[in-house]
């Protein structure tokens, strides 16, 4: 047991008892450690992260990092957000529901633990995959400087900055993004440099 998950349970106003029933499931599998990461408990393997506890106001859940991957029989993984493309997430909203599931839990792990052993990777989309929104692409074509920066930027910064611009509903919303970012483009940092 991880002391920092101690600190976290011990703090925890919502979610408190849900969390310790997790928890004591997720350490009922005797290959994972207990770790704390993104201030939450996570447990791994070997160091690769499998399945992580975290809290929201209408549910505490069950992260699995490689979800996308698992069977899912039961039919209740979630994904997150339509662009989340790896993680999973069990829900729930009491401990009476947790309990009904323990047996559906544990087999969700072990199944997350031998896709971690096999070596499974999640494909994930390239930045080519994302479209560029024509408001940016008029910029790009623009200014070679620009262009060029961009290019120089990581995959996972573009596809921040594309998958950023592209949310916004309305062309002059996604035309002030574009402009707001240009400078930090221009400067070879990501949106949270």
């Amino acid at each position: 047991m991880n002391p920092k998950v101690d600190l976290f349970l011990e703090k925890a106003n919502k979610w408190k008892e849900e969390m310790v029933l997790l928890r004591n499931i997720a350490l009922s599998n005797n290959e994972l450690t207990e770790d704390y990461k993104w201030l939450h408990p996570c447990y791994t393997l070997n160091g690769k992260n499998i399945v992580l506890i975290h809290q929201f106001k209408e549910y505490c859940a069950l992260l699995f990092h490689k979800g996308a991957l698992m069977k899912d029989p039961k039919g209740v993984l979630v994904q997150i957000t339509e662009n989340v493309q790896a993680a999973r997430q069990l829900r729930f909203t009491s401990v009476e529901q947790i309990k009904e599931l323990e047996s559906v839990i544990k087999d969700y792990i072990n199944e997350a633990i031998k896709i971690e052993k096999s070596g499974k990777k999640v494909a994930l989309k390239e930045t080519a995959d994302f479209e560029v929104p024509e408001e940016f692409q008029t910029k790009l074509d623009a200014d070679a400087d620009l262009k060029r920066a961009f290019a120089a930027l990581t995959p996972g910064r573009q596809r921040a900055y594309l998958f950023y611009f592209s949310q916004a509903k309305q062309s002059k919303t996604r035309e002030s993004r574009v402009e707001k970012y240009i400078p930090k483009i221009l400067d070879g940092k990501g949106m949270d440099d």
